[in-house]
């Protein structure tokens, strides 16, 4: 199916692009989120009147989540959790945690924005986590996990 992306999508193109894609993807992912229409020639007139607008949007969007990205940059996130006398945690700290604890300190994020390359965190200790708060703005912050004995 063809479609017409309205936002950038990752691996898939920017604002304005028409692409192939699965119909699967189109029909139950992308329109409905809002991110893509179908590519008829309605459609496509339409886009061009409204490319401006759809265009200073997505500006705004990115200078908002660079604003937000360059307050977040460096922060420091401390967590407790049980652990064993060999710093082994009990549980985990995910990425829900993580975004739950910066929600604490006031920055807005939901926990798909945490990106965990190497998963769960499972040890005391320092972990470097990323935070995707756009396509295009990424920020490196800290997590900080302290044990408890148990």
């Amino acid at each position: 199916m063809q479609i017409i992306l309205l936002d950038k999508v990752v691996n898939l193109g920017n604002l304005g692009e028409i692409v192939k894609v699965k119909d699967g993807y189109a029909r139950n992912f992308l329109i409905p989120s809002g991110r893509a229409r179908r590519a008829t020639e309605a459609a496509k007139k339409e886009f061009e009147i409204r490319r401006a607008e759809l265009e200073k949007a997505a500006a705004a969007k990115l200078a908002e989540s660079q604003a937000q990205g360059e307050k977040l940059g460096g922060t420091v996130v401390k967590l407790t959790q049980k652990a064993g006398v060999d710093g082994r945690l009990f549980g985990s700290v995910t990425n829900f945690d993580i975004a739950e604890e910066l929600n604490k300190q006031g920055y807005k994020v939901v926990k798909a924005q945490v990106r965990m390359p190497a998963g769960p965190i499972k040890m005391v200790g320092d972990s470097t986590v990323s935070v995707a708060l756009h396509t295009d703005v990424v920020v490196d912050i800290t997590v900080t996990v302290y044990g408890e004995s148990a």
